[in-house]
């Protein structure tokens, strides 16, 4: 329970940092005379489709953890069918967090760097606050995935732990009577 609730805590975070993550920039393009040009430029995370796959992926991740979290509190039980289920769904997500959180950190490492080869110019020198937010989002969203693989190993130890015998009831013929 307490790896679901730290991981719930870790992709929750993510996702609202990420989803919050804007910054808008005014630069001068140019002069007219002696009165400058200028535009205004923002940077949000929905401009790049890998931030926007990383916010659904850890709303998802966060929304199995709510769902787990309230399924233990409340009892809830699928008729033997919940180990291999939570095992299956586990392993999902963490998949699912898994390629969120390095298609994010493909993207800002790109706009760190940039790609000379491509000509694409890194961005994170003139939007600092977006790429610290983002980087914070991604450092959540790692220690999230972390968190979930050690769920998911907890599940599947679980799921494979054999189950004690029930106690044979003994025959009356074998009941010694005093």
């Amino acid at each position: 329970m307490a790896l679901r609730v730290a991981a719930l805590l870790a992709t929750a975070a993510a996702t609202i940092v990420m989803a919050l993550n804007k910054e808008t920039r005014t630069f001068v393009v140019g002069t007219v005379g002696t009165t400058p040009v200028t535009a205004s430029v923002t940077a949000k995370f929905q401009h790049t489709p890998a931030n926007v796959f990383f916010v659904i992926a850890n709303a998802m991740a966060s929304n199995h953890n709510l769902m787990m979290i309230g399924s233990d509190l409340f009892g809830l039980e699928f008729k033997g069918f919940k180990l291999p289920l939570v095992a299956v769904l586990d392993m999902l997500n963490a998949a699912l967090l898994s390629a969120g959180v390095h298609g994010a950190a493909f993207m800002a490492q790109l706009a760190k760097n940039g790609n000379s080869h491509a000509r694409w110019n890194e961005i994170c020198d003139n939007f600092q606050g977006y790429c610290n937010r983002g980087g914070v989002a991604i450092l959540a969203a790692y220690v999230g995935l972390l968190l979930t693989l050690g769920i998911t190993v907890v599940s599947i130890v679980k799921l494979l732990k054999p189950k004690p015998k029930p106690q044979s009831q003994p025959l009356a013929s074998e009941i010694e009577v005093p």
